[in-house]
């Protein structure tokens, strides 16, 4: 004979299996550029697929779980994340812009599911760089609930880079 499972135990199970997905699988954020949603995945996307937009499947601009951002899109994630955004801004010709990024992966990494991750090409987008007056790159801005709370310039070590975020955001209520 079957055992057959009551309908609260299946529930359960499911409740504990999702949420052991979501602590192993930390979360992160991205706004869509066509429908403007704040999209919530994992940060392990599996290998060769792209998150899409839950609302309009539209593919988002999100790359080893660093957002590549415009600046309306910076804009509304700075606002809607619930989680603090680290921004670069950087430009392709700038070396150690070039030089940064792989330590600016490895702290999206160390800090997936607490802090979210952006970089704003500043020769693609001209205004972003005027928008938040940035004067020379790499420049690293901190938004929480749209505001700036911090900036650094330079190409950082990455314990540096760790030690700046966790001062600047420690006292935040997140």
């Amino acid at each position: 004979m079957f055992k057959v499972e009551s309908e609260s135990q299946i529930l359960k199970d499911l409740a504990f299996q999702m949420e052991e997905f979501f602590m192993t699988n930390q979360m992160t954020y991205s706004i869509c550029e066509n429908c403007g949603g704040l999209n919530r995945f994992a940060f392990s996307y599996p290998e060769g697929k792209s998150p899409v937009c839950g609302k309009c499947k539209t593919p988002l601009s999100m790359h080893e779980g660093i957002n590549e951002l415009k600046t309306s899109t910076l804009e509304s994630l700075s606002r809607k994340s619930p989680h603090p955004v680290v921004v670069d801004f950087w430009a392709p010709w700038c070396g150690p812009c070039r030089s940064f990024a792989p330590t600016f992966k490895e702290a999206a990494n160390r800090l997936k599911g607490q802090v979210v991750f952006g970089k704003v090409n500043t020769e693609a987008e001209p205004l972003a760089g005027a928008k938040f007056s940035v004067k020379g790159i790499p420049t690293l801005i901190i938004f929480h609930q749209g505001h700036e709370i911090s900036r650094i310039s330079g190409a950082l070590p990455l314990e540096n880079l760790m030690t700046w975020i966790r001062d600047s955001t420690e006292s935040l209520s997140l």
